[in-house]
């Protein structure tokens, strides 16, 4: 029983880490660009009260054996990188990636950060920028005059200027990838750094032969969750979590009956 009260109550701990996983889901359910994180669990070690294969007599071994378990516990949640929807702005800034790919950003600290998002704007000094002010890398620079803004399928931003027709290059938007990209860290702002995990980051022109996507103006990729999915999920972590509440009461209901024997 005591077993039963500690193989239960990490049930609870489990399950109450996934619906912390689910709630951040489906807060993010609207974020551009966010990706859904799965919870996953593994079981803990067992107690070997008859080792499976052990000698059962001279010449016969145990079939199966005796293993009593002692509970769970959450090993990961996973980023899951399949692509959301595609979201048509009147932004010509906004892109979305096609595919597989991240956006290069330059932090404050000097550190590149990396993000499917692409919100963009630009600053005071015609840089283009992401939504939280941090410039997009390789920089893009366009004029404060400039008229229209096009940006191509491999990246590369040109611009018109006032009483002129023939378009100017201001640059190309480089991407990123990498070869595990679930072992990312998502430093929040929907941002992700590597890690020994996720592997050096490899860069490429968008559609080019490192398995880019290609970029499309004017849209926003919205966010992978989905709340059917998620509401799903949330009911069944409730109802893992009840009946781990109930093996506790039944293990105390037991532990109450082997007390009252003594008296």
């Amino acid at each position: 029983m005591i077993r039963a009260l500690y193989s239960a109550a990490s049930g609870m701990t489990a399950q109450q880490l996934n619906v912390d996983n689910i709630a951040n889901n489906l807060a993010n359910s609207n974020t551009a660009g966010y990706k859904t994180r799965r919870a996953q669990f593994q079981d803990l070690l067992y107690q070997n009260m008859i080792q499976p294969g052990a000698a059962a007599g001279q010449q016969t071994v145990v079939p199966a054996g005796l293993q009593l378990g002692l509970g769970t516990r959450a090993s990961s949640n996973e980023i899951i990188f399949t692509q959301g929807e595609f979201s048509q702005t009147d932004n010509p800034l906004d892109v979305v990636i096609q595919g597989s790919g991240f956006f290069q950003i330059l932090q404050p600290n000097g550190t590149i950060a990396y993000t499917r998002s692409g919100q963009f704007q630009l600053n005071q000094n015609g840089n283009l920028v992401d939504s939280n002010g941090n410039p997009l890398q390789p920089s893009i620079t366009l004029p404060t005059n400039t008229q229209t803004v096009t940006i191509a399928t491999d990246g590369t931003v040109s611009y018109t200027l006032p009483n002129q027709t023939a378009a100017q290059t201001a640059g190309q938007i480089q991407l990123a990838t990498f070869a595990n990209p679930a072992g990312l860290n998502s430093l929040g702002q929907n941002y992700y750094q590597p890690t020994t995990a996720s592997g050096a980051a490899i860069l490429g022109t968008p559609g080019g032969q490192e398995g880019l996507g290609t970029l499309l103006q004017g849209y926003t990729e919205q966010s992978n969750v989905s709340v059917v999915d998620e509401f799903v999920n949330l009911i069944i972590s409730q109802r893992a979590y009840e009946a781990n509440s109930k093996v506790v009461k039944a293990a105390d209901e037991m532990y109450q009956d082997m007390n009252n024997l003594t008296r």
